[in-house]
C-alpha cells in the first residue's frame, strides 16, 4: 500500500485544483463586477452633479457678459452725460463772464449818461441865464430877438442856432424811425398806406425844420440837401452847391421832399462820406436826425443791431468827419435810445457846433 502511494505522481492539472481555481477566478470575477458597477453609477451620479454645476456656471458667466455689457453701456452713457454737463457747465460760465462784462459796461456808460446829463443841465442852466440875460438887454435897449418865426398862435420863439456860411449843407435823416417817436409806432405806422406815412407828425415837423433852416440861409451863400437812410444822397440834382437865391431850385427840391417817404436803417457813416466828397467842403452843416446809428457802410451781419454796436456805428462815423466843418444837431428825440442825445450833444462840442432838442411845436 506504501509502495502505490509512493509511486503515484502529483498532478497540478487535477479535478480537484482546476475546481478550486475556477471558483477563486469567478469569485474574483463576481468581485470586480460588483465593484465597477458601483463605480460606474458613483461615476454618473458624480458626473450629473459637475454637468449641473457646470451648466450652472454656463448661465451665470453667459448672464455676467450681458450685465457686463449693459454696464458697460451705462458707463459711456454716463460719461457722455458728464461730457455734456461740463460743456454746458462751461458755456454757462463763459456767458456768465459775457454778461458781467455787459453789465459793467452798461454800469460805465450810466455814469457817463449821468455826467453828460450833468453837464447838459449845467449848459442848459447856463443858456437860461444868456436867454434872461438877452432879454433884459432886449427891454432896456429895445433890441430885436436873435432869430424870430411865426408858429401856430403866432409864437415867436427865441432860439441860438446861428445859420451862416458861404456853403451850407442841411442833412436830414429819412430812416424809418423818423415815422413816429416809438418803436411801436413806427412799426405801426410803417404798414400803413403811404398818406397816412406822409402825414405823420414827426415827418412833417421834420420837413418845416429843413424848410426853417432853409428861409434861414443868406442870400449869398450857396446849399445843399443831403439825405441818408441805408445809404446817403443829395436832394438837389447833383453833388454841386446851389446859390439860394435860386428859389425855383429850393422849392422844387423841398416839394419833392414833400412827396418822399422816411424808410430803412440810419447810416451815419454814409453821410460822413457824402459830405466829404462835397467840394468845397460845407462851412456849417445842420444835422436833423433822431438816434444813434443802426449800421454802418458794411453789410449788416444780423437782422438786429445791439446798443453797443449802434454806439460804435456812432464813434466810426466820427472818425470820418472832415476837420474845421461845424455839425449843429438838430434832435427829435426817440423813445428807448437814452444815449442819442448826450452821444449828439458831444459831436456837436467838439465841432464846434451847437445842439438843440426843440418842443414838438418847433418850428
Amino acid at each position: 500500500m506504501s509502495a502505490r502511494r509512493s509511486g503515484r505522481r502529483f498532478n497540478v492539472f487535477s479535478l480537484s485544483f482546476l475546481d478550486v481555481m475556477s471558483c477563486g477566478f469567478g469569485a474574483v470575477v463576481l468581485v470586480f463586477l460588483i465593484i465597477n458597477h458601483r463605480i460606474e453609477d458613483t461615476t454618473k451620479e458624480i458626473d450629473r452633479d459637475l454637468l449641473s454645476e457646470s451648466r450652472k456656471l454656463d448661465f451665470q458667466i453667459e448672464e455676467g457678459e450681458k450685465n457686463l455689457v449693459d454696464l458697460q453701456e451705462r458707463l459711456q452713457a454716463a460719461k457722455k452725460r458728464v461730457a455734456d454737463a461740463n460743456r454746458e457747465l462751461i458755456a454757462l460760465i463763459e456767458d456768465r463772464d459775457v454778461r458781467l462784462e455787459e453789465i459793467e459796461e452798461l454800469d460805465a456808460k450810466s455814469s457817463a449818461e449821468q455826467e453828460s446829463i450833468e453837464r447838459l443841465q449845467s449848459d442848459v442852466e447856463t443858456r437860461e441865464e444868456d436867454v434872461k440875460q438877452l432879454q433884459e438887454e432886449e427891454e432896456a435897449f429895445g433890441g430885436t430877438r436873435l432869430r424870430e418865426i411865426k408858429g401856430e398862435g403866432d409864437r415867436q420863439y427865441l432860439t441860438g442856432l446861428y445859420v451862416g456860411g458861404r456853403h451850407v449843407l442841411i442833412a436830414l435823416d429819412v430812416s424809418a424811425s423818423m415815422l413816429d417817436e416809438t418803436i411801436v409806432q413806427v412799426i405801426r405806422r410803417r404798414n400803413m398806406p403811404r398818406e397816412r406815412q406822409l402825414a405823420s407828425p414827426k415827418w412833417q415837423r421834420a420837413q418845416r425844420t429843413v424848410d426853417w433852416l432853409a428861409a434861414q440861409v443868406p442870400l449869398e451863400s450857396n446849399f445843399q440837401i443831403l439825405l441818408y437812410s441805408d445809404e446817403a444822397r443829395t436832394l438837389l440834382p447833383s453833388d454841386a452847391w446851389y446859390p439860394v437865391i435860386d428859389a425855383a431850385i429850393l422849392n422844387g427840391a423841398l416839394d419833392e421832399l414833400a412827396e418822399m417817404v422816411p424808410s430803412g436803417g440810419t447810416n451815419l457813416e454814409g453821410l460822413i462820406e457824402a459830405m466829404g466828397e462835397l467840394r468845397p467842403p460845407p462851412d456849417n452843416v445842420y444835422l436833423i436826425t433822431d438816434g444813434l446809428p443802426t449800421r454802418s457802410n458794411r453789410n449788416p451781419r444780423a437782422a438786429t443791431v445791439s446798443g453797443r454796436e449802434r454806439s460804435k456805428f456812432m464813434l466810426d462815423a466820427q472818425q470820418l468827419l472832415p476837420r474845421g466843418v461845424p455839425v449843429n444837431v438838430i434832435m427829435f428825440p426817440m423813445e428807448g435810445d437814452p444815449g442819442a442825445s448826450s452821444a449828439y450833444w458831444i459831436l456837436a462840442g467838439r465841432t464846434g457846433g451847437t445842439y438843440m432838442s426843440p418842443s414838438k411845436d418847433w418850428p
